[in-house]
């Protein structure tokens, strides 16, 4: 686990060697372990080390396959690199190190650059092959890492993180309003652009091919995606229980692979519970890490949002090491700016508490597993696709979607939202195309049944919510030179849960689907009631985790902004927000973002998702456009 950046000069000019150094400098968080670089006429890798395998310096990037050929730099971790590395033996590849970097560079010599479609794992991987003085830039499946690009008439940039680039003298910060506008509809962006005006992160599953003189666009070349659209019908419960539950053990043990401490967050529900409960097996002491919140002061659902007690009950069943974070309503102050810099690509979510429990885990292990991917997988979100699957045909489907999915500012509210001239220069549509592109971009989905509805959901929630959780996760864990795992995403596990019929996700399919949407009282039912998801994976975990977290409903690792922006945290959001030094209301319109916070603090509407993104924007304004150092 890395971070990589790299210059590539178009034209062919020497690349100077201290702009190179100057961008490592940005991004030495990734890897407090050491730096390496290679420089060769117009092209120069930088990389940062976080030793993760083969701690010693023979795992060194960057790092040149034997024939001389390749060069790379590489973020990652490749779980099926022992059983690559025979195959590579036997074709005659000698080894000196015990790394999959390696691996890699000598499959690229073996099989060229589509040997980045046998990898399970997670990576970003810039290849350099002196023969043909091509560069190559490839992500992996699900993107787990970040990978960002930026072109102009004579250089291609390209690193971990945006703020890399922020070295470069080319290299110019200007907000980009198409990402602005996607930003404030969906907190989130579902394209590949940046908030970086020319900055785009190459999308998952992509390899692309640079050659000097091409200075223009470049292509995305796909070599895989999600597929729900062909479920095995013939599938019985019992078969999906099954097999989920021993592709799930491979995959946390498969996942356990270091020469440093592994450790597991602790939530207290069935995913990371499920986790810790194999990885303990593993490990003969598993530390584990929670996250708890203060909650005096708060009232409502939120008062249930600490999850410290049921962690520490599935501590003491597994006897992990455990340690705990307890964060109060006053620490948003000291972790927002710090947050905002290393996420500067701003995506889904209150993230703050990710940033505190990295933090935590980081002082006691170099590597933590992660539940992320149980969920969108296997169903867990019943209540929204509900919304959906009695949709008529694909422009219902889009209609009844889209309206959920605007999670901030309505396309009608977007005049009142932005300043006008900012608003003459955005187009209020563009979001529901973008939307609309991540379905039509598969041709294989099809809008006639209720079931077909719900894979749809599906594929829709693991390209855009998944790749923004994923995203957010990265960038606050190796802001602590943290790195996450992520048991769920493993190639045959994902290839065998999504062939699992929706009718095994989701125990009451049926019965909703006998229920009449035009009674009275359909949508409290179908949104609340039927709280049903991931069933199969429910009935998986029965032998592996007490009944009662199996049975234990749902709860989002979530601060109780709710409650904290009406009480101890007011005063500060209307001190960052409400006030003539705020930057972003050269974007944003003052009126409308105190109308927010108002209706908010006056307990007429729960804004906390808005009023987050605001004070997410402001700061990435004054870091990001106005240069503002964050005080210690």
């Amino acid at each position: 686990m890395c971070g990589i950046a790299g210059i590539f000069n178009l034209n062919g000019e020497a690349v100077a060697s201290n702009t190179i150094k100057a961008m490592m400098q940005r991004i030495a968080h990734r890897g407090p372990d050491g730096e390496g670089i290679f420089e060769e006429e117009n092209i120069a890798l930088g990389h940062r080390r976080l030793a993760i395998l083969d701690t010693s310096d023979k795992g060194s990037q960057p790092m040149l396959s034997k024939d001389g050929n390749w060069t790379i730099v590489f973020n990652g971790c490749i779980y099926n690199y022992r059983e690559l590395k025979e195959e590579l033996k036997i074709k005659g590849h000698k080894f000196i190190s015990t790394t999959d970097t390696e691996v890699i560079c000598e499959g690229l010599s073996a099989y060229g650059p589509s040997y980045f479609e046998r990898f399970d794992g997670m990576f970003a991987v810039a290849a350099w092959n002196r023969q043909t003085k091509t560069l190559y830039l490839s992500r992996d499946r699900y993107g787990i890492k970040p990978l960002y690009y930026y072109i102009n008439n004579k250089t291609l940039l390209f690193g971990s993180e945006i703020k890399a680039f922020m070295a470069h003298p080319s290299f110019k910060v200007e907000l980009n309003l198409l990402a602005l506008n996607e930003y404030f509809t969906f907190q989130n962006l579902f394209t590949y652009q940046t908030l970086f005006k020319g900055v785009v992160m190459l999308p998952p599953a992509n390899t692309v091919k640079i050659n000097v003189g091409e200075v223009h666009s470049i292509k995305h070349n796909s070599w895989w995606d999600y597929d729900f659209s062909e479920p095995d019908n013939t599938m019985t419960f019992e078969d999906a229980k099954n097999e989920t539950e021993r592709l799930f053990k491979i995959a946390v043990g498969r996942q356990m692979v270091a020469d440093v401490p592994v450790g597991s967050y602790l939530s207290g529900g069935m995913d990371s519970g499920s986790i810790t409960a194999i990885a303990s097996m593993h490990v003969k002491r598993l530390t584990t890490f929670t996250a708890g919140f203060e909650l005096s002061q708060v009232t409502g659902v939120e008062s249930n949002y600490d999850e410290r007690r049921d962690a520490e009950l599935m501590a003491n069943y597994f006897k992990t090491e455990h340690y705990e974070q307890v964060i109060n309503a006053g620490d948003l102050r000291w972790s927002l700016p710090r947050v905002v810099y290393h996420l500067e690509d701003l995506r889904v979510g209150m993230s703050y508490p990710n940033y505190y429990i990295s933090r935590l885990a980081s002082k006691f292990v170099k590597v933590c597993l992660q539940g992320t991917g149980g969920d969108e997988l296997y169903g867990g979100y019943p209540w929204r696709y509900y919304r959906v699957f009695q949709s008529l045909d694909q422009q219902s489907f889009f209609n009844n979607y889209y309206g959920f999915w605007q999670r901030l500012v309505p396309d009608e509210g977007k005049k009142e939202l932005f300043q006008k001239n900012i608003f003459d220069k955005i187009d209020i549509n563009d979001p529901r195309k973008v939307f609309e592109r991540v379905f039509t971009f598969n041709k294989k989905l099809k809008y006639n049944t209720p079931e077909e509805h719900i894979q749809n959901s599906l594929y829709f929630e693991i390209k855009t919510f998944l790749s923004g959780l994923l995203l957010v996760g990265d960038k606050l864990s190796m802001a602590n030179g943290l790195e996450e795992r992520f048991p769920f995403l493993d190639n045959d596990l994902v290839n065998f849960s999504q062939k699992i019929p929706i009718r095994h996700k989701l125990g009451n399919l049926e019965a909703n689907k006998r229920l009449d949407e035009n009674t009275f009282g359909f949508k409290r039912k179908a949104y609340k009631e039927f709280d049903d998801g991931k069933n199969v994976l429910r009935k998986a975990m029965l032998d592996i985790l007490p009944e009662s977290i199996i049975n234990r409903k749902k709860q989002g690792f979530s601060a109780p902004d709710e409650s904290w922006y009406r009480g101890e945290n007011a005063a500060y959001i209307k001190e960052l927000l409400l006030n003539r030094k705020t930057v972003s209301s050269e974007f944003l319109d003052p009126k409308y973002v105190e109308k927010i916070v108002n209706e908010h603090t006056n307990q007429r509407i729960n804004h906390r998702l808005l009023i987050w993104s605001f004070m997410n924007f402001e700061w990435w304004c004054r870091l990001f456009l106005n240069n503002e150092k964050i005080e210690n």
